[in-house]
């Protein structure tokens, strides 16, 4: 455990919210990878070129605002494949904000992201806040997204061998890992997510992404 987060979700917390999905039942071997917080103009482009190299499909958890200021890369992860959720428009912690406010906000980022996939930024999410987006969207069926595995990345105290180590310690078929491709995550990113892509290509994983 780092400070402050699980790199690995513990029994107990997928157990608190079971309506969550934490992980993907499979039979083969296969990752579910997700990346939090773009488009970014730098990150984004990379992440995508590097998932390119090896086969990988990936699902971008996209904060509104951003894809409202990079609508071609946006639009880029859709042309090569790879689903988009909505991780509200402004980045709102949950527990921090007014029920009313962060549904709007999240209905906001909507309007430009079209998907049935939440995962709410912090995985910081009230019970009520959930049950209201399911109502509000009701029609898609919203899917609340969570994890199996942090990377890391986005911890400027947490070195990208440490990163590393926890990836291949805790990955395991059926496991959603987070990634960012953010500003703060980009620096460590760049190391870790090709290693990880390297590494877990021979060990026979195939990457998908969350549909």
């Amino acid at each position: 455990m780092a400070k402050g987060y699980f790199f690995k979700t513990p029994w107990w917390m997928r157990k608190l919210y079971p309506q969550r999905i934490w992980k993907i039942p499979v039979k083969e071997k296969t990752i579910y990878l997700s990346f939090d917080d773009g488009p970014h103009p730098v990150a984004t482009p990379f992440v995508l070129d590097t998932l390119k190299k090896y086969n990988a499909k990936a699902c971008f958890f996209c904060i509104g605002k951003n894809v409202e200021a990079e609508p071609a890369i946006y639009q880029r992860i859709l042309a090569e494949g790879h689903s988009v959720g909505n991780h509200t428009q402004h980045h709102l912690n949950g527990w921090a904000t007014k029920n009313s406010i962060y549904v709007k906000d999240v209905q906001m980022a909507a309007q430009n992201i079209e998907s049935f996939l939440f995962r709410p930024p912090y995985g910081k999410l009230r019970n009520r806040q959930a049950k209201m987006l399911r109502k509000a969207f009701s029609e898609k069926k919203l899917k609340i997204i969570m994890w199996d595995v942090l990377s890391g990345d986005f911890d400027t105290a947490v070195s990208a061998q440490k990163c590393g180590e926890a990836l291949r310690k805790n990955a395991i078929p059926g496991s959603i890992i987070v990634f960012h491709d953010s500003e703060k995550a980009w620096q460590k990113l760049q190391i870790v997510l090709p290693a990880f892509l390297e590494e877990f290509s021979k060990r026979g994983f195939l990457f998908k992404a969350i549909t």
